[in-house]
Order: structure tokens, then C-alpha cells, then sequence
């Protein structure tokens, strides 16, 4: 029973932690109405939320070797009930930003480190499995519950009683930690943080997603509206160059460190091994999919399509529900096949979601067709995370487990920023040269509304709904034939981008096929272990 306990306050940690973006995800229309913003706006907020996270992972698995896990854990669930509050009184974009996007960020940080090294502290063998089974069903319940909760919420009542409720979960969780769960007892001295390397490490990743997210409104090469323009370029890869500058100088650094005799913030020998090279390359990949297309699809829901957030969550149900038990059935499956087979077979399966998805997304739904494909990616996805999380700790040593761990966190979350970030700047750039072709090759536009809608187009751009663009055709004087022109040509434009961002998403699931290459061609001993087991209890059964 105790054991369970534990169990339970782990689980709700993980439910808490994965809740928030799903949540935000189909709220992204009201978000907009509330604080009198733009869909990029928020784009921006929900990707500085994973890129925060993304940015202090490691710096907080470090925490939790320096004051203990069970102490980090409880510390950084107090961050985090904070930011939920600040979150939930919000009254502007920058108060959102400082509760959800840094405070929450950062109490995540420190969570979910703690909490790998605090399940590998409470359980042993077949239980130390289960639990993580367990917590990774919860994140699937999670990602199930946020799309529904949060549009029910948002259409009926608001989105701000989440958060709410997120204060009143964290403060149980404050106070039955310290009775239930037991601590990681730690044999050495207490290592020393490495500021220059958790500097270096946030900034650089920071500066990376940066770019790419602000390449929706300076342009990729060619500037639109970039500050400056170096060598008569956007200023996009040069910001993209100067983290990877800062991320390489921080590979020095800790090589320096090590070197010295003094504890790094990362040991990089871990990335030698190809196994977790892979695994967390494919993690990487999986999440950029993943965030690439819950960024995509709520926009065609709610701004094409134009369902509350309610209606938004209820349609993207099936891929949530399919995660939840694909992901169950996968972690039966590894007794069976390799992690590399069913990775694989995952990525094969996300591909033709893709497929299915382009082939849906049309100016009228076809509810049942764009069910099955969301259905289909939830059932692709489900194969990959199945494996994935077990994957990169088997490929190291018990006392490497919490760094790994950091390291796993690192790459899902710097994919989930980068997915947000990357299809969300695709999706923009390829509605404004959508929509410029469509007004250049239209016969009914007159040149000096061509000319007007260029100089829009070069200025910061948002993914708005038809409605908009036919009031501000209206306000700008043209008739009722140019308005028609533009809005169909909008309305063109719009599925478009979208299958942009969509086709991108194919692309990069290409990528992270190549990427399982060093994924274990073999089944686990663990998984295999278990199902000799169960067929040896199976056939000693009385008939």
C-alpha cells in the first residue's frame, strides 16, 4: 500500500507536468481574445514554456545531487504552484509569460529530474518498471484529458480554473511527499554546480529557438521585417549560428571541467554510446512531430474551421485515446520485438498519418475521415514513446540514470520548443507566399491593392481567420468584388500553409527514421525476462 502511495504522488507529479500544454494548445483562440493579441504572440509564449524547460533540465538534475531530490522535488513543485497562480490571475500577455512560461518552466525543471532519480530510489526490478510504466500511461492520460479539459473549460466556463486547480494539486503533493516518498540517499559529497555551463547551455539553446521561432516575421534568408540585415540577409541564421557558437563553447567548457577534476554539468563520454545517441535523437524527432502538429491542427480547427475549444479537443480525442493505448500495448509488445523494430514500425505508421492528414484537410471537414487520421497518428506515436524512455536507460549504468534522464527530458523538450517553433514559422511563411502568388495571379485585384497587401505581407504576419480579412478589405475602401478576390485567395492560402507545416512534419519523421538506425536490434533482456515469465506461469496454470 505504501508503495502504491508513492506511485500515486509520482503519477500526479507527471500528470501535472504534461497537462499544461495540452491545455494551451486548444486555447489558443481565447488566449488571443483575452489578452488582445496574436496567434504568433502566443506561439511565442507556449514555445518559451517548453524552451525554458528544454534550457534548465540539466542544470536541474544538478540541483537535485546538490540539495537532495526529494527536497529539489518538493522545491520545484512550489516554483510551479507560483507560476500556476500568477498563471491563473494573469491579466496580460507579460504576466502569462512570467507565471506559465518562466515559473512553471522552471518548477519543471527541477521536477522531473528528480522525479526519474526519485522512481529509481523507490522501486527495484519488475516494481522499477512498472512505475514507469505507469508514469508514462499517466502522461498519456495527460495528453488524453488536456485537449477536452482545457476546451470545456475555455468554451463553458475559462481556461484560468485549470490553473486554479493546478495550485490545489501541488499543495497535496507538497504535503505527502515528505511523509511517502523516500530520498535518494547520496554516498559522495555534494558536487558543485557548474554556472559557466548552465549559462552557456540555457543560452545557446535559447538563441537556437529563438531564431527559428522569429523567422515567421524577419524571413529565413531573405529579410521581411528582421531588425537589421547583415550582408543583406535576415538576421534568422545568424541568431541560429550564435547559439550554436555558445552550445559548442559550452561543450569546451565542460571538457575543460572534466579535465580539471571538477564535476561538469554534463558528462558528454555518455553520448558515446550509440544506443542513447539514437534514443535521443529519435526522442528529439518524435516531438517535434508531435508539437509540429498540435500547433498545425488546433490552427485549422479553430481558425479555418472555426470550432470553439471545446469542439477543438473533442476532435483531436482520437489521437490522444490511440496514444494512450498504442503506448500501453507497445510496452507488452518489447518482449516480443526489438525497440528498434517497433520505433520503426511507429515512424512508418506516423507517415502515412501524414498522408492521411494532407489528404483531410480540405475547407469543409469530413468528420470521419479526419478521425481516422487522427486516430492513425495517435497509433504512430504511441509505438515510438513505448519504447523510447526504456531505450535510453538501459543504455547506461544505474549511477548515470538521473543524468540520462536530465539528457532524456533535454530532447523532448528542445523537440516539443523546436516543433512549436519551426512548423509554426513554416506555417506563416507559407501563408504569406501563398497568399501573395494567389493576389499577384487574381485578375480581379487591381495593382494598387497588389502593392497595398505586399507591403502587409512584409510586415509581422498572424494566422488569422477569413472574417478578418474581409473587415479590413471593407475598411480599407475596395469593393465587393476585390474583398470577394481577397478572402477566397486568403481562404486558398490558408489550407496551404497548413499542409506546409504538415508536409514538413512528413519530413522530419523521414529524418528520425534514419535516426533509430542505432536503436537496439534486439529485445531487452528486461522485456524478454517478463514474457518468459508470464508464459511460464501461463503453462504451470491447472487446466
Amino acid at each position: 500500500m505504501s508503495k502504491r502511495l508513492v506511485l500515486l504522488v509520482l503519477a500526479a507529479s507527471q500528470f501535472l507536468m504534461v497537462l499544461d500544454a495540452a491545455v494551451m494548445n486548444v486555447s489558443i483562440s481565447q488566449l488571443v481574445a483575452d489578452f488582445d493579441t496574436t496567434v504568433t504572440t502566443i506561439q511565442g509564449v507556449i514555445t518559451l514554456y517548453a524552451l525554458v524547460m528544454a534550457a534548465l533540465f540539466m542544470t536541474g538534475g544538478k540541483l537535485g545531487d546538490i540539495f537532495g531530490r526529494r527536497r529539489t522535488f518538493v522545491i520545484g513543485h512550489v516554483v510551479y504552484g507560483a507560476g500556476s497562480l500568477l498563471t491563473a490571475l494573469s491579466w496580460s500577455v507579460a504576466s502569462l509569460t512570467l507565471g506559465w512560461s518562466i515559473l512553471e518552466g522552471i518548477g519543471a525543471a527541477m521536477v522531473l529530474p528528480a522525479l526519474a532519480a526519485l522512481v529509481a530510489g523507490n522501486f527495484e526490478g519488475r516494481a522499477r518498471a512498472a512505475a514507469y510504466g505507469a508514469l508514462g500511461g499517466v502522461a498519456g492520460a495527460a495528453i488524453a484529458v488536456g485537449p477536452i479539459l482545457g476546451g470545456w473549460l475555455t468554451t463553458e466556463l475559462t481556461w484560468r480554473l485549470v490553473f486554479a486547480g493546478e495550485v490545489v494539486l501541488v499543495i497535496a503533493i507538497v504535503l505527502a511527499t515528505p511523509r511517502l516518498v523516500s530520498d535518494v540517499p547520496r554516498e559522495e559529497p555534494a558536487p558543485r554546480l557548474d554556472w559557466v555551463g548552465a549559462v552557456l547551455s540555457a543560452l545557446g539553446l535559447g538563441l537556437v529557438v529563438f531564431g527559428v521561432l522569429q523567422a515567421s516575421s524577419w524571413g529565413w534568408l531573405a529579410p521581411r521585417n528582421s531588425p537589421i540585415e547583415p550582408f543583406g540577409f535576415s538576421l534568422t541564421p545568424f541568431v541560429v549560428a550564435a547559439g550554436g557558437v555558445l552550445l559548442a563553447s559550452f561543450r569546451a567548457w565542460e571538457r575543460r571541467e572534466e579535465q580539471h577534476g571538477r564535476p561538469p554539468l554534463v558528462h558528454f563520454a555518455l553520448l558515446r554510446r550509440v544506443v542513447l545517441r539514437s534514443g535521443l535523437a529519435t526522442l528529439l524527432g518524435q516531438n517535434v512531430v508531435l508539437m509540429g502538429v498540435f500547433f498545425a491542427i488546433p490552427l485549422y480547427l479553430q481558425i479555418v474551421q472555426g470550432f470553439d475549444a471545446f469542439q477543438t479537443g473533442l476532435r483531436m480525442l482520437p489521437t490522444s485515446v490511440a496514444l494512450l493505448l498504442t503506448a500501453l500495448l507497445g510496452a507488452r509488445l518489447a518482449g516480443r520485438f526489438s525497440p528498434r523494430a517497433i520505433v520503426r514500425a511507429g515512424f512508418l505508421v506516423l507517415l502515412a498519418s501524414v498522408a492521411f492528414l494532407l489528404g483531410t484537410i480540405d475547407p469543409q471537414i469530413d468528420t470521419t475521415d479526419f478521425a481516422v487520421a487522427m486516430a492513425v497518428l495517435g497509433i504512430g506515436m504511441g509505438l515510438v514513446v513505448s519504447q523510447l524512455g526504456n531505450v535510453v536507460q538501459s543504455a547506461v549504468e544505474e549511477q548515470d540514470r538521473s543524468e540520462a534522464g536530465g539528457l532524456q527530458y533535454t530532447a523532448q523538450q528542445l523537440g516539443s520548443s523546436l516543433g512549436t517553433a519551426l512548423i509554426g514559422a513554416i506555417v506563416i511563411t507559407g501563408l504569406a507566399a501563398a497568399f501573395a502568388a494567389n493576389v499577384a495571379a487574381d485578375p480581379q485585384i487591381s495593382q494598387a491593392t497588389r502593392d497595398q497587401v505586399s507591403v502587409r505581407l512584409e510586415g509581422e504576419l498572424s494566422f488569422v481567420d477569413t472574417a478578418s480579412v474581409e473587415q479590413a478589405a471593407k475598411q480599407s475602401g475596395l469593393s465587393a468584388g476585390e474583398t470577394a478576390a481577397l478572402v477566397d485567395g486568403y481562404a486558398d492560402a490558408q489550407l496551404k500553409a497548413l499542409k506546409v507545416g504538415l508536409l514538413a512534419c512528413g519530413f522530419v519523421v523521414l529524418a528520425s527514421l534514419l535516426a533509430t538506425h542505432g536503436l537496439p536490434r534486439r529485445r531487452t533482456r528486461e522485456a524478454a525476462a517478463e514474457e518468459e515469465d508470464d508464459e511460464g506461469e501461463a503453462a504451470l496454470a491447472p487446466a
